[in-house]
């Protein structure tokens, strides 16, 4: 249900923004609109910024938080999702679960 919700809410998933909106939709219940002006808001662009590929990839590259190509020794996987969480300011299951094994074998 998560991957067929970014693509039907048309914002390029993670080529651009629609996997943060996403985020803000199913952990935050906002609506579309208020998802789009809070990701907007977090990542210093415009609205219409978060559907621009060639405004987002570098952003997302430079934020860390994931980029369809990842170039070697880039952040991928849970070391993206946990940035993710921090710039949004959400908490995301498995980067919970993952703090508290990493806690765990200390």
């Amino acid at each position: 249900m998560p991957i067929a919700h970014i693509m039907a809410a048309g914002m390029g998933g993670i080529r651009a923004s629609g996997d943060l909106v996403a985020w803000m939709q199913m952990t935050q219940k906002m609506k579309l609109p208020e998802a789009k002006q809070y990701v907007a808001e977090k990542l210093g662009v415009s609205i219409l910024d978060l559907t621009n590929e060639d405004v987002m990839y570098p952003l997302r590259e430079e934020l860390g938080i994931g980029v369809v190509t990842a170039r070697a020794g880039g952040p991928k996987g849970i070391l993206a999702k946990a940035k993710i969480a921090s710039l949004l300011g959400i908490e995301i299951n498995s980067v919970e679960l993952f703090k508290r094994t990493l806690a765990e074998i200390g």
